[in-house]
């Protein structure tokens, strides 16, 4: 029995199971990140040691570094498992697509992966350490900054975690360019909306920081270039694959 042939419920088991394995994946990768938490926390903690202003990190609860870890093995799992759960993802519609469309699947998983990271490391290592001498500097000399460690590695996952989604941008154009439901003209006509949605995304996304927020704000303006860019490559690129399928289809073609 073909996959075009095959009942609603048998394609519901095949979705489940190809989720179960992506959830095997992640639940493999936290367990091992979990294990190897401790120079994550050392490398997390770097930007509020390297900081100007003088700031006391507190436990304030019995379970609070174990839940940190956690979390952090949960989201670095999550991470690591890119690759699987888009390779589920496409296995699942891979028989729905023509046969040029599922040759970008490694390089899309390869551009998702490297994205996040990418994402992540300028928040990192530039947006982070900015924030973090904003905030702190605001306290007067009379006042200490004590801190919980949860709240701390809380705001810096948070801010991670959104560089590395905004990061996909144009990962997502890729794909919608060569299914062909987004244009470089659709794009470039809703430019001016794009930039007030990214304005108030990063006002809800980041801490209440004028500051921060463009900074937020600048990356998600370029990465939009970036992905009017790619989709005028893909775009014109599915047009070109295209071209000679609709001419053999002609009814004016030259039979063989």
């Amino acid at each position: 029995m073909s996959r075009d042939e095959m009942p609603f419920l048998d394609h519901l088991e095949e979705l489940r199971w190809r989720l179960i394995k992506a959830l095997v994946s992640v639940v493999f990768f936290t367990i091992i990140v979990f294990y190897f938490s401790d120079p994550i926390l050392d490398f997390m903690l770097k930007p509020a040691l390297n900081t100007q202003a003088q700031v006391n990190l507190q436990v304030l609860k019995v379970q609070a570094i174990f839940i940190i870890k956690l979390e952090i093995a949960l989201i670095v799992g999550i991470v690591f498992s890119i690759p699987v759960i888009l390779y589920q993802l496409w296995a699942f519609v891979a028989p729905g697509l023509h046969k040029n469309e599922r040759q970008f699947i490694w390089p899309v998983i390869a551009g998702a992966f490297v994205s996040f990271i990418g994402g992540a490391a300028f928040a990192y290592f530039l947006i982070i350490p900015y924030a973090l001498e904003f905030f702190l500097g605001l306290a007067p000399t009379t006042v200490e900054n004590n801190i919980a460690v949860d709240f701390y590695f809380g705001f810096l996952i948070r801010i991670m975690v959104v560089f590395g989604i905004v990061f996909q941008m144009p990962v997502v154009s890729v794909i919608l360019s060569r299914l062909g439901l987004i244009t470089p003209k659709f794009l470039r006509k809703y430019r001016r909306h794009a930039i007030v949605i990214f304005f108030v995304a990063a006002a809800i996304l980041t801490p209440p920081d004028p500051t921060t927020q463009v900074m937020l704000a600048i990356p998600m303006l370029l990465l939009y270039e970036v992905t009017i860019w790619l989709s005028y490559i893909f775009y014109k690129k599915r047009s070109q694959e295209e071209l000679p399928q609709k001419a053999a289809h002609s009814p004016f073609a030259d039979p063989e």
